[in-house]
């Protein structure tokens, strides 16, 4: 930790006199802590769920005094503003890709106090995290898990959209996010994770035998995909054609007449048969293209949302929706830096030294998928340190010509 003074005072060579300059940028005004004590911070709470209070222990056995409040304000302060970051890597996501991989979990926020001073119960926002192909990876907060939040995320995205069967995204593929209305709607594609997943519940806990038939067949697809993981789109779509499209007409025609016995039953059978059958029409999409992926599991997206479920257990609860908006900023930095193979942690420490430098039309450089590139471009002396001008490159594009 170092303290940041807001002027630096020299003694001029020429003159003699004793001069000052100010002090440069820095993304929070008059703080007290270094970019790297920041990034390491916010690595420690929302990529490995050390919670504040913990950190604060840490720290006070290194003789450190640094309070949880602080930290919650630096979170808050540096995840809101790196947001800038975000917005530009969802931008591209939604013109440029081929497929867009979507999970969602809850949490809990803090309620506001009553005027009377009663305490209440926290309310239940949720986290939605996409896979833009394999090139970045945001989170979006929204207070309620509803068609309209998923609509405003999703807004003018003509491409594929992989989720699950929640009905909320029902309103996304009958194109009611779309922004012209000669576009598209997006093209829902089916998870057979989820489809297996409710297939395993009824052969484990009813013993029941389709069902455990069910999972040998869907096992095969799985099987056959997992060989043809390093195949390209072309290659991969062709050997479907050949193999997965004969077991999947036979598996449907099966999984028809076997929910047909179990329909007028309440129970897990007709849940794992209803849902395979209800959603046929997304679970067969895989099979229109090699680079759609049979499920959403496959890929960091699903992967992601651990960073959530597994730190909900210590945090407990966000304090506010400014806050959980501000986390899911920081969150899809530290997923993003996952998926390309950064150290978050440096990145991060990196990133919040050269904002407040960067041009505005710009942010998209500084994301995960560009900054080695950007990095490299960047002066190695201006970047090494904590505090100090940074001199922007010009765009790559401009310094080829």
């Amino acid at each position: 930790m170092r303290i940041v003074v807001a002027r630096a005072v020299y003694k001029n060579r020429e003159t003699g006199a004793m001069e000052t300059v100010d002090k440069p940028k820095e993304l929070v005004e008059r703080g007290l802590l270094a970019p790297s004590m920041i990034a390491h911070l916010v690595v420690s709470k929302y990529r490995f769920g050390i919670p504040s209070h913990r950190l604060t222990e840490m720290f006070r056995a290194y003789g450190v005094k640094l309070d949880d409040s602080m930290m919650c304000r630096y979170a808050e302060n540096i995840g809101a503003t790196l947001g800038c970051t975000v917005d530009a890597m969802a931008k591209e996501a939604k013109e440029t890709a081929f497929c867009l991989s979507t999970d969602a979990t809850g949490v809990s926020i803090q309620p506001e106090p009553l005027d009377n001073g009663k305490r209440q119960a926290c309310k239940k926002g949720h986290f939605f995290v996409v896979l833009a192909d394999q090139d970045h990876i945001f989170f979006e907060y929204q207070p309620k898990h509803t068609s309209a939040a998923v609509c405003e995320m999703f807004r003018g995205y003509t491409g594929y959209v992989q989720a699950d069967a929640c009905a909320i995204y029902d309103a996304l593929y009958r194109g009611e996010a779309r922004t012209d209305p000669d576009d598209p709607a997006p093209t829902e594609v089916g998870c057979w994770a989820h489809a297996r997943r409710r297939v395993w519940e009824a052969a484990t806990v009813v013993k029941d035998d389709a069902s455990r038939e069910a999972l040998l067949r869907i096992h095969a697809l799985f099987e056959l995909e997992q060989q043809w993981a390093d195949l390209a789109p072309a290659q991969r779509h062709a050997r479907r054609q050949l193999a997965s499209r004969a077991l999947i007409d036979d598996f449907f025609a099966w999984a028809k007449e076997q929910y047909a016995r179990v329909k007028d039953a309440r129970g897990l059978v007709a849940t794992a048969f209803g849902y395979a059958v209800r959603q046929e029409a997304g679970l067969r999409r895989f099979l229109d293209d090699g680079r759609l992926p049979m499920t959403n599991n496959h890929s960091y997206a699903a992967r992601a949302l651990r960073f959530i479920c597994g730190g909900r257990k210590v945090w407990l609860f966000f304090g506010s929706d400014d806050h959980a908006g501000a986390a899911a900023n920081l969150f899809s930095l530290i997923a993003s830096c996952k998926l390309h193979d950064i150290d978050a942690e440096t990145y991060l420490a990196e990133i919040i030294h050269v904002l407040p430098f960067w041009p505005r039309d710009r942010y998209l450089e500084l994301a995960p998928k560009y900054w080695r590139a950007t990095r490299a471009r960047i002066r190695p002396e201006e970047l090494a340190r904590d505090v100090g001008v940074i001199t922007v490159p010009p765009r790559e594009s401009d310094a080829r010509e």
